[in-house]
């Protein structure tokens, strides 16, 4: 295993506990092929970190007008504009200002510097059955790093997780697989072209993995985030539940009502919020959801 490979990292949060069992620490990975409108980490999208801009905290000292290379009118005005479109990401502004108002979320990260924030942690893991997750954004979009942190992962005999959106290519995916002992597997949508519309790519690979995962023996999670008015109608939901059933180990469903946690982050990103109207599913409906799983004989359960 080669500790000198980085990756590009955003966060990394100890003592999660919906990530997998037990006690965990989840490691999120920059760069996501979906565009998913409800995402609570919509700074991981782009493969590269992006300026985030927290307005509330701006102190208009100006420090920020003194490095920018493309300042400009509008920004002598009101520091907090920002021109999304010409902004560098160079992160000049990040390092100068006093008040923590703008912020790059992500820089690269060597495996060894993963897996020292990671063993940090270790005795919980022993004591509860938890280990290490990888999420995202999307890990597969940093296949080899992804792979590197996996065998560390073994070396120490952590159990690992990845967390996913399976749109990777067969063959990243089952190697993937290989050093993995459980995938979180993030099911939407069905239909091709309703997956297209919210998504941003079609969901052929993403099925066909699924099930090349399932065929193997794989130790799966199926999560299934559940978002009125785009994947909560009773069309999808049948057949979400019947793509399951299907499946050779008909492995566990994890039902994730939509929220609205995560929303503030797009105005900090300069980025549309396109579901700010929407009111998140109610008990009755989510019930009416699982129900609709549990009566193919699938185990459900409501939350991560």
């Amino acid at each position: 295993m080669d500790t000198r490979v980085t990756g590009i990292i955003f966060d990394i949060k100890r003592y999660a506990l919906h990530d997998g069992p037990g006690i965990r620490t989840t490691v999120f990975f920059q760069g996501c092929p979906l565009r998913c409108a409800w995402c609570q980490n919509p700074e991981s999208w782009e493969a590269q970190p992006r300026l985030a801009v927290r307005a509330d905290r701006c102190m208009r000292c100006g420090a920020c007008l003194t490095v920018c290379p493309n300042a400009d009118a509008a920004m002598s005005a009101n520091p907090t504009a920002v021109d999304w479109a010409r902004c560098l990401r160079c992160g000049a502004c990040v390092e100068v200002c006093p008040s923590g108002a703008r912020s790059r979320p992500g820089r690269p990260w060597s495996v060894s510097e993963v897996m020292a924030a990671v063993d940090k942690d270790r005795i919980f893991y022993d004591e509860s059955g938890g280990g290490v997750t990888f999420s995202g954004g999307e890990p597969l979009m940093q296949s080899e790093f992804l792979l590197a942190c996996l065998r560390a992962g073994r070396e120490r005999d952590y159990h690992t997780a990845v967390d996913t959106c399976g749109y990777a290519s067969p063959e990243t995916i089952m190697t993937v697989a290989q050093w993995t002992d459980l995938f979180l597997y993030d099911l939407k949508l069905i239909d091709d072209r309703r997956h297209q519309k919210h998504l941003g790519v079609n969901n052929a690979v993403i099925l066909d993995n699924l099930r090349r995962l399932a065929d193997r023996g794989q130790a799966l999670c199926i999560r299934v985030p559940l978002i009125p008015g785009i994947n909560d109608d009773e069309e999808n939901v049948a057949a979400l539940a019947a793509f399951v059933e299907s499946l050779t180990n008909q492995p566990p469903v994890h039902l994730l009502p939509y929220h609205r946690i995560g929303g503030d982050k797009y105005a900090r990103l300069g980025l549309p919020y396109t579901l700010a109207g929407v009111e998140p599913p109610t008990p009755e409906r989510v019930a009416q959801v699982a129900a609709r799983f549990s009566a193919l004989g699938l185990r459900v359960k409501v939350g991560g």
